[in-house]
């Protein structure tokens, strides 16, 4: 099969682009395309589960939008993140910013009271308010706790503590966020599920702890491991997008090793695979540990995922919508 050179045109759609990528060749064009094509797969069959694991600072870096609205159109049946994009998303809810084009030096942004992420900056004023917020949030689902009234049958509680599981606390969470574009919220209303097997790491993790010194709140983390196991075993097939490499996509390829491995992955990473960490692991390293099945259809694009999986979803938008 030969390699067709692209050709770009005006008034192209996305999908059109895409396809000129797919027909180019298997180099980083190529996996951009074959990527689309098995995302509008996944997507669009009614017996796989599609599991979305998001790392780094994918909220504050733009895709807060497009991961919200994946929820809210059920394109996704569960998101596995870390702690920091929580906090990020909540600190849009409680009315804070992500910030650019703030051209000083690290030691004049710590004196003007903002922190960097690369090029994106945060104000300390917007934590200020986002602690806050979350010590409010977090009184109230403590004190409805010990009352044993929560809306969340799944929360377990007794006479001598409250205690949650991170999946639920986010959830109960996500119905106290009065903000339609918020992931949390959006998540509770649709049923989608939110596991952060790492939130303790993040701001929100730390807010979290300092309510815990004085409050009877206590956080069960291997109790997720019960719901996304049965997620697992009741799936006939899953499919997982991976958005940057970590802790959310080892917990969601690990959950999957249950029952021999996903079916379909995409993975998006600019890490590199020579120092043998996950992160930048191809995809189909993951056969031989049983948490990709063999014969599974997996592919993986270096490159930026802010760039890369907003282009993606654009085409899979064309393509669904044109079929």
């Amino acid at each position: 099969m030969n390699v067709n050179q692209m050709n770009i045109k005006k008034d192209m759609k996305i999908i059109d682009i895409i396809e000129e990528f797919s027909s180019s060749g298997v180099l980083g064009a190529g996996k951009v395309g074959r990527s689309c094509e098995l995302l509008a797969d996944m997507i669009s069959k009614d017996d796989m589960k599609v599991f979305m694991s998001v790392a780094g600072p994918l909220v504050p870096g733009g895709l807060r939008n497009i991961i919200a609205n994946m929820i809210k159109n059920k394109e996704i049946d569960l998101l596995i993140t870390s702690g920091a994009n929580i906090t990020h998303d909540l600190l849009e809810s409680f009315g804070g910013s992500h910030y650019r084009e703030y051209g000083f030096d690290d030691e004049q942004l710590n004196e003007a009271g903002m922190g960097r992420i690369g090029d994106i900056y945060t104000k300390s004023e917007d934590f200020e308010v986002f602690e806050k917020e979350i010590i409010h949030i977090f009184d109230k689902i403590s004190k409805s706790l010990s009352q044993n009234s929560n809306k969340n049958p799944n929360i377990a509680s007794n006479n001598s503590s409250n205690v949650i599981s991170i999946k639920d606390l986010l959830y109960e969470i996500g119905l106290l966020i009065d903000d339609d574009d918020s992931i949390l919220k959006l998540a509770a209303e649709n049923n989608i599920p939110i596991f952060a097997p790492g939130i303790i790491d993040s701001m929100f993790g730390l807010q979290l702890w300092m309510f815990t010194q004085e409050n009877n709140l206590i956080l069960d983390a291997i109790a997720d491991m019960h719901d996304l196991s049965d997620i697992v075993f009741e799936s006939e097939a899953v499919g997982a997008i991976l958005l940057g490499g970590g802790l959310p996509k080892h917990y969601t390829l690990a959950s999957n090793l249950l029952k021999g491995g996903v079916d379909a992955a995409i993975q998006i990473t600019m890490d590199r695979s020579e120092t043998g960490s996950l992160s930048g692991t191809p995809l189909e390293e993951a056969k031989s540990w049983s948490k990709a099945k063999c014969g599974s259809n997996l592919v993986s694009v270096v490159g930026d995922v802010t760039v890369i999986f907003p282009l993606i979803y654009a085409g899979v938008l064309d393509k669904i919508n044109n079929d």
